[in-house]
């Protein structure tokens, strides 16, 4: 009677700490699982580097911090399974290789193109080079779960690595605004029905809360992005770590988004309530009740998780098969792309200038607008600070002009500015804050057949060329809009930067990126451009602006038709 081959139970870990004499005894599948492997720990390390910054400076993101350590704890708790696990067959292991190695290259290639396009820091360039991490995870798993290997076994724990790579990223920024935008309207429609089901008066304009006395608005911060994202990363680890039983996996995972999304109301709704009794909730309530939020809905999910938690099963050891050769193909498809991904990102960050240019002198914004117009009330905003962070400047001006027309009605004009220095941020972030991105939640509804692309002509000839207009209405209040994309003193042309098509074309267009001074200076005014080109007040705001970036040619022949009102 032959004695029973001898098996190497340990987990992974155990057997990739064993020395340099372990490594050298290693098989040839071992050796590529190995090389896979220690390229995707580059990669993690490269990536957390480099999404450290934005994790420490976006609350929205900053559960990152718990991605590393969540990835060695799955690897280590797949690595407990190995032992029972039978492994990956060599058709359905070279296939998921070949799915993951295009992954790979799509990624690490848009990532490229991104970055010489709009920067590094930009979030398209960030979220795509993420997804790129997380293809170089997925393949490195692939090969350790092979059954010429078998460091980790193919499970829940194994397809959660990556998900907790690419869900700790920026995500690009129209999804994230259409995000934002959905979760603000509903928690605001759902505060206002729930208010008025317990016979309190309140109406709703945009994601504007009017309680008669005061008015609440349900900012981004408070769409609950934060904790939606934040439970369900959650809800996967631990549904990882924890439960072995698939239909306890999917409770708890589909459990989290509601219930963050449910806290998040209940925030929301007591910050209302406490507003509307005079409490002043922008500082310490906002924050705590924040924070609540966040500790009670991941408590919960740990509670359930472990309420749920099964009895450890007993693992029975498999013998190695013997290796056939069958485990080459996938190894050497996955090693090609993660060397081709590694050289292509290395050969464009040899190419890229980190180095901070040097700040120019910023223009005062207070002397290029008007401070004053004959026969106009005025009112500068004092409050623009607020929003430093998300435009990622404090150089912002905006203030309003109001007067009584010759036909006994009000005439109103509102002058923005706004200018970022070399490097401060992308043109794709400049340009997600225009006035069809952020109006909308404010309350106004985007008029199509107002959008248009055109030049504007004062009463005196002079003419502003390339401006955007766009028409909006908001509790019957008409607003129309004027504005320019100025990047390094030339408006920037049609941009739309929710797509990818857009985004790929600037690149096209502009080539390896600059870092530029950006400006965006904005008209609007609740009259038409025929009924206020000859205000002295619009002509002298446009000169200001003009010496931002905005283009003002003398009078001239105009090329083409002129523009319809």
């Amino acid at each position: 009677m032959s004695a029973a081959p001898e098996v190497d139970a340990r987990p992974a870990v155990g057997r990739l700490g064993a020395g340099w004499g372990r490594v050298r005894a290693w098989s040839e599948a071992e050796r590529a699982a190995g090389a896979a492997l220690v390229a995707a720990g580059l990669a993690v390390a490269a990536w957390a580097a480099r999404l450290w910054p934005e994790w420490s400076r976006n609350p929205d993101l900053s559960h990152g911090f718990l991605a590393v350590p969540a990835v060695v704890l799955l690897w280590l708790r797949a690595g407990e399974d190995a032992p029972a696990a039978r492994g990956l067959g060599p058709v359905v292991q070279t296939t998921l290789v070949l799915a993951a190695s295009l992954a790979l290259g799509g990624a690490a290639l848009l990532s490229a193109v991104y970055a010489t396009a709009l920067g590094w820091p930009a979030a398209p360039t960030l979220f795509l080079a993420t997804a790129a991490v997380a293809a170089a995870v997925a393949l490195a798993a692939l090969l350790a779960a092979g059954r010429a290997v078998r460091w980790i076994a193919p499970g829940w724990p194994a397809l959660v690595l990556p998900a907790v790579v690419l869900l700790s990223a920026p995500l690009p920024p129209g999804t994230y605004s259409r995000l934002t935008l959905g979760l603000q309207s509903g928690i605001t429609v759902g505060v206002v029905e729930t208010l008025r089901l317990f016979g309190v008066a309140a109406m709703r304009a945009g994601n504007v809360i009017n309680l008669g006395t005061t008015s609440v608005g349900v900012e981004e911060a408070c769409s609950g992005v934060r904790s939606l994202v934040s439970c369900v990363l959650a809800g996967l680890v631990l549904s990882a770590l924890l439960l072995r039983s698939p239909w306890r996996r999917a409770l708890l995972v589909g459990l989290a988004a509601p219930l963050a999304l449910a806290t998040n109301f209940a925030r929301s709704l007591a910050l209302t309530l406490l507003a509307r009794e005079g409490v002043d909730i922008a500082g310490f309530w906002h924050d705590a009740l924040g924070y609540a939020v966040l500790g009670v809905t991941a408590g919960a999910l740990a509670a359930l998780a472990f309420f749920l938690e099964e009895a450890p099963v007993r693992t029975v050891a498999r013998g190695v098969e013997p290796v056939n050769g069958y485990w080459k193909p996938a190894s050497v498809v996955a090693l090609a792309s993660l060397a081709l991904a590694f050289a292509w990102v290395g050969q464009l960050v040899a190419r890229t200038r980190f180095g901070v240019p040097a700040v120019a002198t910023p223009p005062d914004l207070g002397r290029l607008v008007p401070e004053a117009a004959e026969g106009w009330a005025v009112t500068t905003r004092t409050d623009l600070g607020r929003f430093a962070g998300i435009l990622r400047t404090d150089h912002l001006l905006e203030r309003s002009f109001s007067k009584v027309g010759a036909d006994g009605r009000r005439v109103q004009l509102t002058i923005y500015a706004a200018w970022w220095p070399a490097g401060a941020s992308s043109v794709s972030e400049v340009a997600t804050h225009t006035p069809e991105a952020c109006w909308p939640g404010a309350g106004w509804t985007l008029l199509p057949e107002g959008t248009a692309r055109r030049s504007l002509e004062l009463a005196d000839g002079r003419v502003a060329d390339e401006a955007e207009q766009r028409a909006f209405v908001g509790n019957g209040y008409p607003q129309h809009v004027w504005f320019w994309h100025v990047v390094d003193g030339a408006p920037l042309g049609p941009f739309e930067p929710r797509s990818w098509r857009q985004q790929l074309r600037l690149f096209f267009e502009r080539g390896t990126r600059r870092d530029e001074p950006q400006v965006f200076a904005r008209l609007s005014s609740n009259r038409e451009w025929g009924a206020i080109a000859g205000e002295p007040l619009v002509g002298e705001a446009l000169a200001g602006l003009a010496r931002l970036g905005v283009p003002l040619r003398a009078p001239g022949p105009v090329d083409g038709p002129p523009a319809a009102e």
